[in-house]
């Protein structure tokens, strides 16, 4: 039983080659006991080769066509009917108690939403292989100095070690979308940092990021810390926001977390 018509407000597109599926496998690499959330699993190319390697596999399935498909097919499998990104992941942690795995060939249109939930739960998740557009790809592993590299670059980087695997050809979807796409992994690291810290972090960025064009002094100037003076960083304030390295952004972030008391933190949410 297959849909012919993907639906194009979910961003489906069904992978049909069983080359490339080996690839993504070889690439997660399933053991036995691993906690593995598959993100829209669509009719369950991936999901069929994940089940023979893992007991504890969780689908998270938006549209209930693919839903009704994956019940016949799968009997068995952990199936959650809903939006990935309304999905509580530290229930899911609590009840296994252990690390979650995230896997998918994901909705291209919400690939930094996707990421930026895995980032704030990052403390429970372990690594995540997905499919994204080739150009997202590029954003995410990009170096300062290039023209892809912005918040989704620094952010990703800052919490996470990525590795851009393989390109993928659109031919081996159904229906090919426009663009090519690629296979990345992300490994959390270890954190140590305070969650207020992070959250200043990633402010940071934003800030620092908010006018490409203008001078980081001047970024800074017209964001919530407004109010705080950088000059004593050692951080060249002339630059622009994607001549800094994610250790830049850290000196930032160090130095603003020290002088913003928890009350300024929760007015500039």
């Amino acid at each position: 039983m297959n849909h012919k018509f993907p639906i194009k407000r979910f961003g489906q597109n069904y992978l049909r080659d069983e080359n490339i599926i080996a690839k993504i496998i070889s690439e997660i690499s399933p053991k036995s006991n691993d906690l593995i959330i598959e993100i829209g699993p669509g009719e369950g190319a991936l999901t069929s080769k994940l089940l023979e390697k893992t007991e504890k596999l969780i689908a998270v399935e938006i549209d209930k066509r693919n839903v009704e498909i994956l019940d016949l097919k799968f009997p068995k499998l952990n199936l959650i009917s809903g939006d990935f990104l309304e999905l509580d992941l530290n229930t899911i942690f609590r009840k296994y108690g252990k690390k979650l795995r995230i896997v998918g060939n994901i909705p291209y249109n919400i690939t930094s939403p996707i990421i930026f939930k895995m980032i704030e739960n990052k403390e429970i998740i372990h690594d995540s292989v997905l499919m994204v557009q080739h150009e997202v790809a590029q954003r995410i592993t990009a170096k300062s100095g290039g023209k892809d590299y912005g918040i989704l670059s620094v952010i990703t980087q800052n919490f996470t070690d990525v590795k851009l695997c393989f390109k993928v050809s659109p031919n081996v979807f159904y229906p090919p979308p426009k663009v090519y796409s690629a296979v990345i992994h992300l490994f959390f690291k270890e954190n140590f940092n305070e969650i207020k810290d992070d959250e200043i972090f990633i402010k940071i960025v934003k800030a620092a990021f908010g006018n490409r064009r203008k001078m980081l002094y001047n970024s800074l100037k017209n964001s919530i810390f407004v109010h705080l003076n950088f000059n004593s960083t050692g951080i060249d304030l002339s630059l622009r926001a994607e001549k800094l390295s994610i250790e830049d952004f850290r000196t930032l972030a160090k130095f603003a977390s020290k002088q913003i008391d928890k009350g300024y933190l929760e007015q500039s949410k």
